[in-house]
C-alpha cells in the first residue's frame, strides 16, 4: 500500500482543489483556507470523508495509484496561531489528519497503491511570498509539523504552492530530518517564473544542489497554458514527476480578485496534460489544483493514464 510515486513510475492520481471544492461546491466556511479546522467539527469531517472518497474511487476506476493528501496545508504553527490554535491544539489536529486519511485508506481496500503525504504550505501567502525566510530558518519553521505527521505515520511529505527557492530547501532538508521522502511543488506566474521573478529551472536546480534528498518536483497552483513553454528545458522537465494546475487560466492575482470560482473546462484541462506528456519523460503524479474538481482529475486520467502505461 505504501509503494510510493517514481519519475517515470506507474502513475498515481491525487485530489483536486481540495479548499475550493469545500467552500465553493459544499459551502464550508474555512477561516485563513484552512481545511484541518474541518476536523473539529463532525459534519466538516464527513464533509472531508465524502470529498476524499470521490477521488480514491476515480484512483480505482482507472486502476492508479492514489496520493492521498492529508487536509494540512495551512497546519502549520503561524497560521495555526492566526486561527486561534495552540502548539498542542495544532500538533493534534495535524496527527489527526493523518490518523483520517490513514483510516480512508483502510476503508478503501484498494489493490494499488495508496500513500499518506503531508502536504506542507507556505509559511505566508500562497500567490505572494513578502517576508522570505532563509533555508535555515524555513528548515527549523517547518521541522516541527514534519516531525508531528512522521510520528502520526504519514509516508512523505509534498511541499506545495512554494513561491520562492529558501522555503523549499528548507522543507526539503527538514523532510530528510525527520525521514520521510520529499516532494517539492513550486508555483509559477503567467510567464512560468516563480513570483520571485526566478526561473522555474533554477530554483528546481538550486533546490536539487541543497537538498539532494528530492524525490522529484512537481508544479502546482497554476494553469499549464504559464508553465508549458518553460518544459522546453530538458534538464527542468527530467525532474518533473508531477502537475496540479489550476481550472483557471486567470494570473494569482486575478484569481485573488475574483468573486466566483473559474472551473474551466475538464476536458480541455485534459487534452492541455495530455499535450505535456512529451516533454515529460519522468511524470508520475497528475492531480489538479484551485477551481479542479473530481470531474477535471477524471478527464485528466482519460487524457493521459492510457499514454503513459504504453
Amino acid at each position: 500500500m505504501t509503494t510510493l510515486p517514481k519519475l517515470g513510475g506507474a502513475p498515481f492520481l491525487t485530489d483536486a482543489g481540495l479548499e475550493t471544492c469545500l467552500i465553493f461546491h459544499d459551502g464550508f466556511e474555512l477561516p485563513q483556507f484552512a481545511s484541518f479546522t474541518l476536523l473539529d467539527d463532525p459534519a466538516g469531517t464527513e464533509g472531508l470523508c465524502a470529498y476524499y472518497r470521490k477521488f480514491l474511487a476515480l484512483a480505482d476506476q482507472h486502476q492508479a495509484g492514489f496520493v492521498l493528501d492529508a487536509p494540512s496545508w495551512r497546519a502549520s504553527p503561524d497560521w495555526g496561531a492566526a486561527i486561534g490554535y495552540d502548539r498542542a491544539q495544532l500538533g493534534d489536529v495535524n496527527a489527526r489528519g493523518i490518523e483520517l486519511i490513514a483510516e480512508l485508506r483502510r476503508e478503501q481496500g484498494h489493490s494499488n497503491p495508496v500513500v499518506l503525504n503531508l502536504p506542507v504550505g507556505p509559511r505566508g501567502d500562497g500567490y505572494n511570498p513578502g517576508t522570505m525566510m532563509t533555508a535555515t530558518e524555513a528548515r527549523a519553521y517547518h521541522a516541527w509539523q514534519i516531525g508531528v505527521a512522521a510520528d502520526a505515520g504519514a509516508d512523505m511529505i509534498t511541499a506545495l504552492t512554494m513561491t520562492y527557492l529558501e522555503e523549499a530547501q528548507g522543507i526539503a532538508l527538514a523532510a530528510a530530518d525527520a525521514g520521510l521522502p520529499a516532494v517539492v511543488s513550486f508555483t509559477v506566474e503567467t510567464d512560468g517564473r516563480l513570483p520571485t521573478g526566478m526561473s522555474l529551472a533554477e530554483a528546481v536546480k538550486r533546490t536539487d544542489d541543497t537538498a539532494g534528498d528530492v524525490a522529484y518536483h512537481m508544479i502546482n497552483c497554476a494553469h499549464p497554458s504559464h508553465f508549458a513553454a518553460v518544459l522546453d528545458d530538458a534538464e527542468l522537465a527530467a525532474r518533473i514527476g508531477g502537475i496540479r494546475a489550476n481550472a483557471s487560466r486567470m494570473s494569482h492575482a486575478e484569481l485573488d480578485e475574483a468573486a466566483e470560482l473559474d472551473e474551466g473546462n475538464p476536458d480541455e484541462l485534459g487534452g492541455e496534460y495530455r499535450a505535456m506528456l512529451g516533454a515529460l519523460p519522468g511524470l508520475c503524479v497528475l492531480g489538479g489544483c484551485c477551481g479542479t474538481d473530481h470531474r477535471h482529475i477524471d478527464a485528466i486520467a482519460q487524457a493521459c493514464l492510457p499514454a503513459m502505461r504504453i
